[in-house]
């Protein structure tokens, strides 16, 4: 728990426990009118809270998100910005998927494509950032047109800054055919942009997909942002393959290679996470298998197991 989320909890008079899973530091369980809830604190972003409020009043019904229990943002108070939501059921995917059976890994794949497709269904007519809770697109303030030029701002004063030259210039070479693999891509829809297996709450038993949490990054963005985030460091065929064919049958006007579409705009994230290498375990992660992707030109590369 950060000091800023400790503070504020301490003025909301809140007893909680962080959930595990997060990274933020700024999401909790608390109890609520006798019931468990969970509780998310936007310290950094107090702006962001009617944000992700509006979108769970979006996508519910089409996804499987938590009811919004109170709401609280920079313009009603003082105090410190929060959403409440209920406690859905089910367990992180990334406890359920390790030990997952075929049959187990197959319907969670069809489940978690249905998720998928139907985030891609739901169209904006630009990409960009939510501006406020009327969820207006806006350019991305610090975000560049091009993956080449992300490349290049990452480059400084990161840990990429410590690659050989020549590592650098093939990272370079990756991100101008990324740019190139997603220069077809012609239509917006809803990102969560954080689609992985911490955020993805599935039924241990069905594999039925029973909530997705955590929207601070959502955007709308390409229809293969959040596949490309899902699969990052997933490469079983058992997984992958029903995944892309479920996805392929009901995603609306997907390109013919979608998984390498995915791969080509994950590599947006995995620049800025990768560059992050040293401060936790997912950044040096992504550092790896970025490395990875530079050194042997492609996308789909993975890190030399040692």
């Amino acid at each position: 728990m950060t000091r800023d989320a400790a503070e504020a909890l301490q003025g909301l008079g809140a007893h909680a426990q962080p959930i595990d899973g997060g990274f933020s530091g700024e999401t909790f369980l608390v109890g609520a009118a006798g019931e468990q809830a969970v509780l998310r604190l936007y310290v950094r972003q107090p702006c962001r809270a009617a944000v992700d409020a509006a979108l769970l009043e979006l996508v519910h019904g089409l996804v499987p998100v938590p009811r919004v229990l109170d709401l609280r943002t920079p313009q009603m108070t003082e105090g410190h910005a929060y959403l409440l939501t209920e406690l859905l059921p089910g367990e992180r995917l990334e406890v359920v998927l390790p030990t997952a059976d075929r049959t187990m890994r197959e319907r969670l794949a069809v489940n978690l494509a249905d998720v998928l497709a139907r985030l891609s269904g739901i169209p904006f007519r630009r990409g960009g950032e939510f501006a406020d809770a009327t969820l207006a697109v806006r350019d991305h303030p610090h975000v560049p047109d091009s993956l080449v030029d992300w490349v290049r701002r990452h480059l400084l004063d990161t840990a990429l800054a410590r690659w050989p030259a020549d590592q650098q210039e093939r990272l370079l070479a990756m991100a101008d055919h990324a740019d190139g693999v997603l220069a077809a891509n012609d239509r917006w829809c809803l990102a969560h942009s954080d689609f992985n297996a911490k955020n993805v709450l599935v039924d241990p038993t069905t594999g039925e997909v029973t909530g997705l949490v955590d929207w601070e990054f959502a955007h709308a963005g390409t229809p293969y942002t959040d596949l490309g985030n899902l699969l990052r460091l997933q490469r079983d065929a058992g997984l992958v393959q029903p995944l892309l064919d479920r996805l392929r049958d009901r995603a609306p006007a997907l390109a013919a290679d979608v998984l390498d579409s995915a791969r080509a705009a994950d590599l947006w994230a995995l620049v800025e996470l990768g560059s992050r290498a040293g401060q936790h375990a997912p950044a040096d992660r992504a550092h790896d298998l970025l490395r990875a992707i530079a050194t042997q030109q492609d996308l789909h590369a993975q890190p030399t197991e040692t």
